[in-house]
C-alpha cells in the first residue's frame, strides 16, 4: 500500500500483464490506490525500480481488486529493471512534451527514410519516454526494440507532433541478452511458476537458502515434444533475472581431436563462474550425454563424465545453474537424473485450449487482424498443436493474406505503397486456410489427411450414425457432460458388416464432426518380419496418440492385424501383436481422449479378448442400405449429374435389394459410361442407361450373409454378457 501519504508513492509487487496489454505501454493498478496519489485512469505513472520509468495507468482486473500488484508487461519490467515478484515505487509523473527524441535500433541495422522516421513517430504519439527506455515498434508485424538515447528536455516526456525525432541507423550494442520476457510464452503458467522457484530464487536471493540451511537447485532438466517451448522458456528465465547466459547447441561441442570437447565443456563453465549469476542453458542435451552402456565412441562418455564432474565435482559451482531441454529425456544417461545435477525434472506439456488461445493472442499480437478473426475458434479446433505449429499456422495465414494483396503491389517499384500497406488484413479465411496445411508436427510421420467427409455425405445408417455421435463425438466435444453424469465414455468401437456398407466411410466422418486428430492404421502396414518390431510400431501409434490427443486411431481391415490366438502359423507375430493391442487399451497407461475404432468384414476371426467392455466394448453392426437409404445414397452420388426427366430414382432404389453402398455408387458410375459411350458429348443421363448398368453391376449381398453376421453378433453378445455374469460374484 502507501508508502507515505505526503509524498503520494504507492509501493507495489510487480505481476505479469495479461496478453492483451503486452506491448502497449500500460501498467494495471487498483483503482482507489491510484485515486491515492492522484492519477486518473489515462495518466502517466512514474515507475521506480532500479531504475525509471514511465507508464499509462489504467484500472486493474476485478480479480486483482484490493491486491497490492502492478500489472506490468516483459518491456516495462526492463525498462524499470525489475522482474516479477519486486517491489517498485508509482508516484503521479510529471510530464513535459518531448522537444527532441533520438532512437537507435538494437541489434539491427536499418534504411532510415523520412516516411520510416514519420511511422515511428505516428505509433509513439502520446507515448511517455525515458532516456534508456527501449521501445518497440512494429515493423510487417515484426516488432523491433529501438533504444531511447536522448530526450530533451531530461525526464519524462512525451513524444507529440511537434516532437524533433531522430532515428540512427547504427545499433546500439545492449548486449547478449536473449529479449524474451513471460509474456511472449503462452499456456505455461503453471510450469513458468516452477521455474521461477527454481531459478529465479536461488540466483536473486541465495541467502533465503543459506538461511534455511539448505543448498538450492544445481540444475532443472525440461523435457516434452519437439517444439512446447523448452527453448523459449530458458530466454525468458535468463531475460527476468538479468542473468548471465551462456547457451551451448549439443553438437556444437563435439570434436573429433582427443580431449578438445571436454575442454569447451570446461571452458564454458569457467565463463559463467566469472559472470555469476549466471544461466548455463545445454540444447539437446541427448546428443552430448547420452546413456554410456549404449554409445560406441568413446568421445561421448568422455563428455558424459565432464558434465559429471562439472555438475557435481569436488569444485564448487557457485550461482551457476544449470538447464538442460530434451525431447528424448529417456535417452539420457541416467547419472545426471540425480539430485545434485538435475534436482528437478519439468515435463512441458502440450498446451490446451487456453494455452492455445494465448499462444496465438501472442503470435498474433502485432499483426492487422479483420474483425471476423476468432481466436477462440481456432484454439479450439488446433488439438494437438504446440507452439511452433501455431506459430507456423498465424505466418501461413499471414503469408495466404500477402497472396491476395499481391495483385495490387508492383514488384518492380522500389516501395510499395503505403495506402496498400495499411488495408492489409489477416482473415478467418486466411487462418483456414493455413490450416488445411499445417498439421501438428508430432504426427506428421503417422497422421493421415481426413478427406472432409460429413454426416450428410452418408446416406441412411441413422442408427449407426447416432450410435457413433454417442461413442465418439460426444466424449471428445463434451466432455464434462461425462463427468457430470459420472459415467466413462466407451474405449472402443467395432465397425462390423458386410463389404461396401460404408464402415471406413463412417470413420472418417465421424473424425471430420468431432474435429479430433485421425491416425489410420492399415492392419498389414504394422506387420514386420522383424522381431518386435510389429509390437514397436504399435506402442508407437499410442504413444503420439496420448501425446496429441484428442486423437481417433481408426484400424481398418483389424482382422488381418489380430486373429484369434492359438490359430496363427507365423512365429506368433500377430499373438505378440494382439497382446500389445490389450495392453495399450486397457493396461496399466490409461488412455485419454483417444478413441479407438476398427472396422472388419470378418469379425468372426478377431480375438475375444478385444471385444470385452474397456477394449471395442461397443459393436455397431452396419447393415445393407434398405430402400429409403439406397434412395438417400442414390441421390448422393447424383447429385452432380444431369439427370433427365424420365429418370425414376424411387424406382431404381426398390429394385436394387441387396446393393450395398459402393454398389449403388458403381451403378451410378456404370450409367454415365454408358451414356457416353453413346454420345461423348452427352448432356444428360437417362433411365435406359441405369437400366443397362444394372445388367452389368449385380448385388454383392446374398440372404446368407445377413444371417451370417445376425448370428454371430447375437453370439457375441451372448459372451460377452456371459463373461460378465461369470466373473461377477453376486450375480
Amino acid at each position: 500500500m502507501s508508502t507515505t501519504n505526503e509524498k503520494k508513492e504507492l509501493l507495489l509487487r510487480v505481476a505479469e500483464a495479461k496478453q492483451k496489454d503486452v506491448g502497449r505501454g500500460k501498467v494495471r493498478i487498483d483503482l482507489e490506490m491510484l485515486k491515492e496519489i492522484g492519477v486518473e485512469p489515462g495518466d502517466v505513472v512514474e515507475i521506480e525500480g532500479r531504475r525509471k520509468t514511465a507508464a499509462i495507468a489504467w484500472p486493474n482486473y476485478t480479480e486483482d481488486q484490493g491486491q497490492d500488484i502492478i500489472r506490468m508487461d516483459g518491456l516495462v519490467r526492463k525498462n524499470a529493471g525489475v522482474s516479477i515478484g519486486d517491489k517498485v515505487i508509482v508516484r503521479k509523473a510529471q510530464t513535459k512534451p518531448a522537444t527532441y527524441v533520438k532512437l537507435a535500433p538494437n541489434n539491427y541495422n536499418i534504411e532510415v527514410e523520412n516516411s520510416f522516421v514519420n511511422y515511428i513517430k505516428r505509433r509513439l504519439i502520446d507515448t511517455p519516454v525515458v532516456e534508456g527506455d527501449t521501445v518497440l515498434i512494429p515493423v510487417l508485424g515484426q516488432p523491433i526494440p529501438f533504444s531511447v538515447i536522448q530526450t530533451k528536455p531530461i525526464g519524462i516526456v512525451i513524444i507529440t507532433n511537434e516532437t524533433n525525432l531522430i532515428v540512427l541507423d547504427k545499433p546500439v550494442d545492449t548486449g547478449k541478452m536473449p529479449r524474451v520476457t513471460y509474456e511472449d510464452i503462452g499456456g505455461l503458467k503453471p510450469i513458468v511458476e516452477r521455474i521461477r522457484e527454481l531459478v529465479e530464487l536461488p540466483l536473486k536471493y541465495p541467502e533465503v537458502f543459506k538461511r534455511l540451511g539448505i543448498e538450492p537447485p544445481k540444475g532443472v532438466l525440461l523435457y516434452g515434444a519437439p517444439g512446447t517451448g523448452k527453448t523459449l522458456l530458458a530466454k525468458a528465465v535468463a531475460n527476468e533475472t538479468q542473468a548471465y547466459f551462456v547457451a551451448i547447441n549439443g553438437p556444437e561441442i563435439m570434436s573429433k581431436f582427443y580431449g578438445e570437447s571436454e575442454q569447451r565443456l570446461r571452458e564454458i563453465f569457467e565463463e559463467a563462474k566469472k559472470h555469476t549469476p549466471a544461466i548455463i542453458f545445454i540444447d539437446e542435451i541427448d546428443a552430448i550425454a547420452p546413456k554410456r552402456d549404449e554409445v560406441i565412441g568413446e568421445v561421448e562418455r568422455r563428455v558424459v563424465a565432464q558434465l559429471l564432474a562439472l555438475m557435481d565435482g569436488l569444485e564448487t559451482r557457485g550461482d551457476v545453474i544449470v538447464i538442460a531441454a530434451t525431447n528424448r529425456p529417456n535417452a539420457i544417461d541416467p547419472a545426471l537424473r540425480r539430485p545434485g545435477r538435475f534436482d528437478r525434472e519439468i515435463e512441458i506439456p502440450l498446451p490446451d485450449r487456453q494455452g492455445r488461445l494465448e499462444i496465438l493472442q501472442i503470435h498474433t499480437r502485432n499483426m492487422p487482424l479483420a474483425e471476423d478473426v476468432d481466436l477462440e475458434k481456432i484454439a479450439s479446433i488446433t488439438h494437438g498443436y504446440t507452439g511452433a505449429d501455431l506459430a507456423a499456422l498465424s505466418r501461413e495465414a499471414a503469408m495466404h493474406a500477402l497472396r491476395r494483396y499481391l495483385p495490387k503491389i508492383d514488384l518492380n517499384s522500389e516501395r510499395i505503397p503505403e495506402e496498400v500497406l495499411n488495408s492489409m488484413v489477416v482473415t478467418m479465411q486466411d487462418f483456414m486456410e493455413a490450416y488445411k496445411e499445417i498439421i501438428p508436427s508430432g504426427l506428421r510421420e503417422i497422421y493421415i489427411e481426413v478427406p472432409n467427409v460429413k454426416w450428410s455425405d452418408i446416406g441412411g445408417l441413422e442408427e449407426a450414425k447416432q450410435q457413433l455421435r454417442e461413442a465418439v463425438e460426444w466424449p471428445l466435444k463434451y466432455p464434462e457432460s461425462f463427468k457430470k453424469i459420472g459415467i466413462r465414455p466407451p474405449r472402443g468401437v467395432l465397425l462390423f458388416g458386410p463389404p461396401g456398407t460404408g464402415k471406413t466411410m463412417l470413420a472418417k466422418a465421424v473424425a471430420t464432426e468431432s474435429e479430433a486428430n485421425f491416425i489410420a492404421v492399415r492392419g498389414p502396414e504394422v506387420l514386420s518380419k522383424w522381431v518386435g518390431e510389429s509390437e514397436k510400431a504399435i506402442r508407437e501409434i499410442f504413444r503420439r496418440a496420448r501425446q496429441y490427443s484428442p486423437v481417433i486411431i481408426f484400424f481398418d481391415e483389424i482382422d488381418s492385424l489380430v486373429p484369434i490366438r492359438g490359430m496363427s502359423s507365423d512365429s506368433y507375430v500377430t499373438e505378440r501383436v494382439v497382446s500389445q493391442l490389450l495392453t495399450e487399451m486397457d493396461g496399466i497407461e490409461s488412455l485419454e481422449n483417444v478413441i479407438v475404432i476398427a472396422a472388419t468384414n470378418r469379425p468372426d476371426i478377431i480375438d475375444p479378448a478385444l471385444l470385452r467392455p474397456g477394449r471395442l466394448e461397443k459393436l455397431i453392426y452396419i447393415p445393407p442400405p434398405d430402400k429409403d437409404d439406397r434412395l438417400e445414397i442414390l441421390k448422393i452420388h447424383t447429385k452432380k449429374m444431369p439427370l433427365a426427366s424420365d429418370v425414376d430414382l424411387e424406382r431404381i432404389a426398390e429394385i436394387t435389394e441387396g446393393y450395398t453402398g459402393a454398389d449403388i455408387e458403381a451403378l451410378v458410375r456404370e450409367a454415365g459410361l454408358r451414356a457416353l459411350r453413346e454420345n461423348l458429348s452427352a448432356t444428360e443421363i437417362r433411365m435406359r442407361h441405369f437400366e443397362d448398368a444394372l445388367q452389368v453391376i449385380k448385388p454383392s449381398i446374398t440372404k446368407q450373409m445377413i444371417e451370417y453376421y445376425i448370428k454371430w453378433f447375437e453370439q457375441a453378445r451372448q459372451a460377452i454378457s456371459k463373461k460378465i455374469i461369470e466373473t461377477t460374484p453376486y450375480i
